[in-house]
């Protein structure tokens, strides 16, 4: 691995707050958006995610007067997602200040969503965020996890691996890699899950859900991530940027 592995705190953002719980449950307040950007982007933060998490939900576009406010104050690369429809959604965001874009839902209903917006803006603009879980019984995939869409709210049925694939086929220039499963919980990356999208894609890929402890992330590199993101680490002031850099470099991984 030649490229510095990237640390992205990630802003799960409901009602104009940022929130985190669990599995994608139990949510509960972890501070204002705009001060969080601009506290990590002072720690070190290599990039910023910020994710309307209830705006498929609620059927409305990103909150755009926070997205606004948020690249004011940061300095780094910042993705956005939640309820991106259109290619017309994505230049209001990138207009707003937005380095990247995140598509989920509106692009599992949609494919032709993701090379529509690569045709337009470029690969590099494009981020795929799959929010992705184990499935078993009669529901399995071939590849035992499904994709879903509104937040990790509804199964698909979609094989996770197929499905991410043929996103980067038609031109998602990133996967933001998403383990519901490990979502909140503090117990490590789905290293698993890692290793098969690794194997499968050659773009970029962004290991997301579980990060509890420092010890964490150098799995998820070695498993094929090239970068790392937590939320709940970060936010409750478990760990530090600096932290998980210092980790990273003593175990002879490139950072930052």
């Amino acid at each position: 691995m030649s490229l510095a592995v990237r640390v992205i705190p990630c802003l799960d953002v409901d009602g104009g707050r940022v929130v985190k719980g669990i599995n994608f449950k139990d949510l509960r307040d972890a501070g204002d958006p705009v001060e969080l950007a601009k506290a990590y982007d002072a720690e070190g933060a290599d990039e910023l995610t910020f994710l309307d998490i209830s705006a498929s939900v609620e059927a409305r576009t990103t909150t755009m007067e926070i997205v606004s406010k948020v690249a004011e104050e940061v300095f780094i690369p910042l993705t956005v997602g939640g309820g991106i429809k259109s290619v017309e959604d994505v230049d209001r965001l990138l207009r707003a200040g937005a380095d990247k874009i995140g598509v989920n839902t509106a692009a599992i209903r949609r494919p032709e969503l993701i090379s529509e917006i690569a045709d337009r803006f470029g690969n590099q603009v494009l981020v795929l965020s799959a929010d992705v879980r184990r499935v078993q019984g009669e529901t399995r995939t071939d590849s035992g996890f499904e994709v879903t869409t509104h937040g990790g709210r509804e199964g698909t049925g979609i094989d996770a691996i197929e499905w991410i694939a043929r996103a980067a086929d038609l031109g998602a220039g990133e996967i933001l890699l998403n383990s519901m499963d490990a979502d909140g919980t503090c117990d490590g990356f789905d290293t698993e899950l890692i290793r098969l999208v690794r194997s499968t894609v050659s773009v970029p890929v962004i290991a997301s859900g579980g990060a509890g402890a420092v010890e964490h992330f150098v799995p998820a590199v070695e498993a094929g991530a090239d970068a790392v993101l937590a939320a709940t680490v970060f936010h409750f002031g478990t760990l530090r940027i600096s932290e998980v850099k210092a980790a990273m470099r003593t175990h002879g991984l490139p950072v930052r």
